[in-house]
């Protein structure tokens, strides 16, 4: 199917976290039924509208994903610019490559599986772009930027966006997945293409070095009891 043209709004507000939007950083699992993308027969509509090439299916896929998409992006990216674009070259990928879609998984985890992908691009896209402007710039007396660090995420507090910094990259985005979108470890383990034990490891050693640095030392919890 060619490529067809497609707008998408931007003016969609990201939701954020329960809780004012404080994250979750807890040590116990617990399983929810009704997690990120239950609605089997809507996610089977979606699937079968956009193989169809109907618009209205991608504007409803859209309208139920898109500002959890944005949201996703611009964690992974650090950039509001970049998450909209990564959004709008998934939705043309979407477009693209929809006939390889074969329903191994829900329609909604394929289509975050390329999302995570074209994020995994851009940013091995920017990396180069910053390598080649530091090549470029080795003669110059100015220090270069340092990469800014995603400090406006209305979903994640300031202390907690440091200390993901400080997390692998297969880490920070199992927590994200999970705590942060809502993903359950069945639908990461799809979109990662790892195993439902090796995301919940990956979650459970994410959690243990948030709490680390997150948690006030205990010498310190004794010294102000005192």
């Amino acid at each position: 199917m060619g490529s067809v043209g497609l707008t998408l709004p931007w003016e969609h507000k990201i939701s954020r976290v329960a809780g004012q939007g404080e994250p979750r950083v807890q040590s116990s699992e617990r399983e929810e039924p009704n997690r990120a993308s239950d609605a089997l027969p809507e996610d089977a509509a979606l699937a079968a509208g956009c193989l169809a090439g109907e618009m209205r299916a991608y504007e409803r896929l859209y309208q139920l994903q898109g500002a959890r998409m944005r949201n996703l992006a611009r964690n992974l990216l650090g950039s509001q610019t970049d998450a909209e674009d990564a959004v709008q070259d998934t939705f043309l990928k979407i477009q693209r490559g929809i006939k390889s879609f074969r329903g191994q998984s829900s329609f909604v985890t394929w289509t975050f599986r390329i999302l995570v992908n074209t994020c995994y691009d851009m940013r091995r896209s920017r990396l180069r772009r910053k390598e080649h402007a530091q090549d470029n710039s080795e003669n110059s007396a100015s220090p270069g930027r340092e990469p800014r660090a995603p400090g406006s995420h209305p979903s994640l507090g300031m202390a907690l966006e440091r200390a993901l910094e400080t997390l692998s990259r297969h880490q920070r985005e199992v927590f994200l997945l999970y705590e942060v979108e809502g993903f359950r470890h069945a639908e990461i383990a799809a979109l990662l293409e790892i195993s439902e034990t090796a995301s919940k490891n990956t979650l459970f050693q994410a959690k243990k070095t948030l709490r680390s640095m997150l948690e006030p030392p205990r010498s310190a919890e004794v010294a102000g009891a005192r």
